[in-house]
């Protein structure tokens, strides 16, 4: 049986400089699709047009190119993808797996189970229970966000780091959103459709996505579309502890840009991954025969010097 080929992807959100977090999440998907002889491709994640710009795109591709992060397509953008997330969505629209939510924030907290231990709170679905009167009164003054029926549905996949990993759709989940009140599509939905018109078979991104990936195998198992292997790498922290985020300008490549080469740069993180023994300068070309996922770090890494 012939081997089929890794084609893995970046997906950046083009919302802001990109900061150290998604460089070495950029890296490794890299290095994993390059050490197995496959493929990369772009997408940009652009979905937000209130904090995506197609100036912060170009922005991205400078800094990937700058790192040597090379890629084989042309760039994808989910900004102009809109009518084919809305196939996708009246797909499972017609196989009665949708409902309208009209709940506030406030509401939708108050209607949820108690939070998960990541933070998200697991929606009860009630707004499934809505008579169609009901739904004609709150529409007068309300738009709804779009929910997708998850049942008892439970997922179970083999991640490339972190081995099994289990969901039970109802109780670590619930009902979650493919389509936001202002009518933008949701990330779950868009990127199962994405990756399957990519040909992407192999994603890696942060261990903060583990969670999203028993949804997005749900949507693909329910639309009919293939199911990729999946890597979620440990997240860079800050010295305290904290997330990094675009936000806070936390480790953001242009401050980066003047303390280090690209070389300098990536051996820094290569050292952090455990691909070289000491923290010198190293082209991207150069990890590519020494990337390992049995090399890499199982938990965060705090990045208390950088």
């Amino acid at each position: 049986m012939e081997q089929k080929t890794v084609r893995g992807r970046f997906a950046p959100s083009p919302s802001g400089r990109m900061h150290l977090g998604n460089i070495w999440s950029g890296l490794l998907a890299w290095l994993s699709a390059r050490s197995a002889g496959g493929e990369m491709v772009l997408r940009l994640e652009d979905l937000d047009p209130d904090r995506c710009t197609r100036a912060w795109c170009d922005q991205v591709m400078r800094d990937l190119e700058w790192l040597g992060l090379t890629w084989d397509n042309e760039p994808v953008y989910q900004s102009e993808r809109t009518e084919v997330y809305a196939q996708a969505f009246h797909a499972l629209e017609e196989q009665g797996l949708i409902y309208p939510c009209y709940c506030t924030r406030a509401e939708r907290l108050a209607a949820s189970a108690p939070h998960r231990s990541d933070g998200q709170t697991i929606y009860d679905g009630r707004c499934s229970q809505l008579t169609e009167g009901e739904r004609e009164v709150l529409s007068q003054t309300r738009r709804p966000a779009w929910r997708v029926k998850v049942g008892q549905e439970s997922i179970t996949f083999c991640d490339l780091l972190h081995g099994k990993y289990k969901e039970d759709l109802k109780t670590d989940c619930g009902d979650f959103i493919l389509r936001r009140s202002d009518g933008v599509y949701a990330y779950q939905l868009a990127v199962v459709v994405d990756d399957a018109a990519m040909g992407v078979n192999q994603v890696v991104r942060g261990s903060d996505l583990l969670s999203s990936t028993p949804r997005q195998i749900y949507l693909q198992r329910l639309l009919g579309l293939p199911e990729p292997e999946y890597g979620h790498v440990p997240l860079l922290l800050s010295a305290d502890g904290r997330r990094l985020a675009k936000r806070d300008r936390d480790q953001e490549l242009g401050e980066l840009q003047s303390r280090y080469t690209a070389p300098e740069l990536l051996g820094r993180l290569a050292h952090r991954a455990g691909l070289i023994p000491e923290p010198a300068p190293i082209t991207a070309q150069e990890l590519i025969p020494l990337f390992s996922w049995e090399k890499l770090p199982r938990e965060d890494l705090k990045m208390e010097k950088f």
